[in-house]
């Protein structure tokens, strides 16, 4: 008996679908995570900083975000970029060669395509200013690991780092920490000793000659890897570029850093009306996308069916976009400006 060949391009239609719909499940759980950076006013973004703590403490993280995150996304944006680039409106006006249909349905597939152009440049912008640009640098002196932020000065962040525990320097301290290690004497001469004495004695018979323990010898190890630390430590503060009007944020875990570049980013009005156009296209195109998995996958094929998950996914998209525009409204002008 013969069997038809299921079509690839059919195929490759429900993997978009389906890296589509775990997509919306990631857009639920980054805004929820983003929103508590805001909503829970007094709490100094505790929560925001809790989730992002866990997520970054996870082994293998950067395995999980390419194969759970990366894959996906760059799988549905590629058929995506196809499907916008082959897909034609059916809902506006023509010139009498194709049809005019001004249904809720026709409108929503035009603007889910014109959201699919807005979501592919903020994507990217988005990606590179958190992932690359503003991504806080990790310093690593024994085993107490620093993250650091350059952020721009504002009242609020006087008596917000008592509160969450972050250090501030200006250009001015970390040119004079520099400058004091270097010109230390003292600490060059002790470096240079157990340097020095960390070459063995070498028998011409026996080879390396064994060791005996000596006090002295740990007195100068010791002092020589704090001087070390320190040094590892000053040269990395001094690594960070800062501007006129920026100081260096040092915080004690990723989650506070992350928090301070969230804040500084919604500080200017100009991202917060950027990311408003973003977390609306996002919304719409992730519910309205649900909406057609639904369909796509024979969930919902009655009327009545169609109808009622139509109120269900325009419900879930109000709340996440609640969420959404909470997360860059609130951070700064409301929860964390003073």
């Amino acid at each position: 008996m013969a069997t038809t060949a299921i079509p690839r391009a059919f195929i490759w239609r429900r993997v978009h679908s389906l890296m589509g719909l775990w997509l919306v499940l990631f857009l639920m759980e980054h805004l929820l995570a983003n929103s508590q950076a805001a909503l829970w006013v007094g709490d100094n973004g505790r929560g925001f900083v809790d989730m992002v703590n866990g997520i970054h403490n996870l082994p293998y993280l950067q395995v999980i975000e390419f194969t759970l995150l990366g894959i996906p996304l760059l799988i549905h944006m590629f058929w995506g970029v196809k499907y916008l680039l082959t897909g034609k409106f059916v809902a506006g006006r023509t010139d009498g060669s194709a049809p005019n249909m001004k249904t809720g349905r026709n409108r929503a597939y035009k603007w889910q395509r014109i959201t699919s152009w807005i979501l592919l440049i903020g994507l990217i912008g988005h990606v590179t200013k958190f992932r690359f640009i503003d991504y806080p640098d990790t310093v690593q002196v024994g085993d107490q690991s620093s993250y650091l932020i350059p952020v721009d000065v504002d009242n609020g962040l006087y008596t917000l780092a008592g509160r969450l525990n972050f250090t501030l320097y200006d250009s001015e301290a970390i040119s004079k920490m520099k400058t004091s290690f270097e010109s230390n004497s003292v600490s060059r001469t002790l470096l240079e000793a157990a340097s020095a004495l960390q070459h063995p004695q070498f028998d011409p018979i026996l080879g390396v000659a064994p060791e005996v323990y000596d006090p002295q010898k740990e007195i100068i190890f010791s002092s020589a890897e704090k001087l070390r630390e320190e040094q590892m430590w000053v040269e990395a503060l001094a690594h960070q570029k800062l501007g006129p009007h920026q100081v260096l944020a040092v915080c004690k875990d990723f989650g506070t850093a992350s928090l301070l570049s969230v804040r500084d980013t919604f500080k200017s009005p100009v991202y917060v009306g950027l990311y408003t156009i973003f977390v609306l296209c996002a919304c719409f195109h992730a519910f309205n996308g649900l909406w057609t998995f639904l369909m796509t996958w024979g969930w919902i094929l009655k009327m009545s069916a169609q109808r009622a998950w139509v109120a269900v996914t325009v419900c879930l998209m109000l709340l996440l976009l609640f969420l959404g525009l909470a997360s860059v409204w609130g951070t700064y002008w409301i929860n964390l400006r003073y």
